[in-house]
């Protein structure tokens, strides 16, 4: 018969088991992901210099650079913030906190969870039957960030939910009883709350956002450009110029996934400087998350 003492030595070594198992698993994820990274510094390093960051396409990889591959990725990711995080938070509110409890929101949440899940060449061929062919939009920035945005907008949608249901009955009961009504209870009370994860999960979505190929392939973008989207900013009233929405655009996962399908030595050497770049910018964004999150924390504690 099992005495109290024995049952915790063995629950004690199961935990332990587990945490040496994960701490195994930890630690071989890490060393696969840096030696990815160190193979690629060691590839791309001679490349990065300030002339690769401004140089167009071009048939010699000793003359080719990212310019307009890192401005089109930054143009993307403008449209998708512009239309993905207003669209997604405000749906999560909604969802959360007016819609009923009912039969249909139960369809809706297993859908989103499932449209979260889509592979992503799905939402291209979406996007290039609906933006360029149905709207007639064109193999444009446009189209790329709408059709990017459907990609993002269940995984917001679903991130800033988790993050508003999260917030304790307690503070919206307080807050009833001081007399406040529902939408000031949101707006000062559930959402300041909520904000610092809701922060983090619209930044992870622009990550997968911005390192997306899939679906641009899809659409048609230009794997070689030898010029930039429209600025979109003028001296002259109004001031904004919105054609730039409807220029032709390349991306870095796209220039990169252009040059690894050229034979020659010097575009596998572009390759990794690109993809090192484009993990940087993915590496800050998730710092911001962290830093922001942190933050915002902090001040909720104030």
């Amino acid at each position: 018969m099992l005495t109290k003492r024995s049952i915790l030595r063995f629950e004690k070594m199961k935990e332990t088991f587990f945490i040496i198992l994960g701490l195994i698993f930890l630690s071989f994820s890490v060393l696969i992901f840096s030696s990815i990274i160190f193979h690629m510094l060691m590839e791309g390093y001679s490349r990065l210099d300030p002339s690769f960051f401004f140089r167009y396409s071009s048939h010699y990889p000793e003359r080719a650079g990212i310019f307009p591959a890192w401005v089109g990725s930054l143009c993307i990711i403008s449209v998708v913030f512009i239309v993905s995080v207003p669209v997604g938070i405000i749906s999560s509110i909604y969802l959360e906190e007016f819609a009923p409890k009912n039969f249909f929101l139960s369809i809706l949440e297993v859908n989103l969870a499932n449209l979260a899940g889509v592979p992503s060449i799905v939402y291209g061929l979406l996007g290039l039957s609906l933006f360029v062919y149905h709207l007639h939009l064109g193999r444009t920035i446009i189209s790329a960030g709408l059709t990017l945005s459907l990609l993002v907008l269940p995984i917001i949608v679903v991130t800033a939910r988790e993050a508003i249901s999260q917030v304790p009955n307690s503070l919206r009961e307080a807050a009833y009883a001081l007399g406040a009504t529902k939408w000031e209870v949101i707006k000062h009370h559930v959402v300041p709350y909520a904000l610092p994860n809701i922060v983090t999960g619209v930044i992870l979505a622009l990550s997968r956002a911005l390192s997306e190929t899939a679906p641009l392939v899809a659409i048609g973008a230009a794997a070689f450009l030898r010029f930039l989207p429209e600025s979109p900013i003028h001296l002259n009233f109004p001031f904004f110029n919105m054609r730039w929405l409807y220029s032709e655009f390349s991306s870095l996962p796209l220039q990169v996934f252009n040059w690894t399908n050229r034979p020659e030595r010097g575009f596998q050497i572009n390759a990794a400087a690109a993809s090192l770049v484009l993990i940087i910018m993915t590496f800050f964004l998730n710092a911001a998350s962290v830093f922001l999150r942190y933050h915002l924390r902090k001040k909720l504690k104030r």
